[in-house]
């Protein structure tokens, strides 16, 4: 027979495994994002992916030499329309002046987002201080298509899946430099 501090060692131990599992169907019954940002560094591009789709691309610019952009994999955690730009001592409001430009799409890793800009020439170069850059009506229309909670993933380098997006190399080339000439 049982003691009394036995059967409520039992008692408490059967409570936490039936909470574990409540919390493991919880988590498996939530729904996960199919929608994926997928960024190309050495392409400058950015694929919205929603159910293994590709929705729409675009052009942007990444991370400069000296302060690259950070590959990995992260998620979406703020989305901010007209943001204000806050630098060492400095302010700048939503407007024309903003760095920001017209959205700022916050991601997990801190101090990094994709974003607007006030200088659209910067498209397609490797001009930022880390962050994705899109021009202001690209980032405007991403904004709409991506919720807090996707999933962001930055690469370095080129794999057969970026190749699958974006096309091969050359092509992703050939294409750049007739932006940058009908700019």
């Amino acid at each position: 027979m049982k003691t009394d501090e036995q059967l409520r060692k039992l008692a408490a131990l059967t409570s936490v495994v039936l909470i574990s599992a409540a919390e493991a169907l919880a988590q498996e019954n939530r729904p996960q994002s199919i929608r994926r940002i997928v960024i190309s560094i050495p392409d400058r591009s950015l694929a919205v992916i929603d159910s293994g789709r590709v929705v729409r691309v675009y052009p942007t610019a990444v991370g400069a030499s000296s302060t690259p952009s950070p590959s990995g994999s992260y998620h979406i955690i703020q989305r901010i329309p007209n943001p204000t730009w806050y630098t060492k001592g400095r302010v700048v409001p939503p407007g024309k002046s903003n760095p920001l430009g017209t959205r700022w799409i916050g991601l997990s890793v801190k101090g990094y987002g994709i974003h607007g800009t006030n200088n659209p020439t910067s498209i397609g170069h490797n001009a930022s201080h880390g962050c994705i850059r899109m021009r202001n009506h690209d980032v405007e229309e991403l904004f709409e298509l991506v919720a807090i909670g996707d999933a962001v993933e930055l690469y370095s380098e080129r794999t057969a899946e970026l190749e699958n997006i974006f096309g091969p190399v050359q092509a992703v080339q050939a294409i750049k430099g007739g932006m940058a000439a009908g700019q």
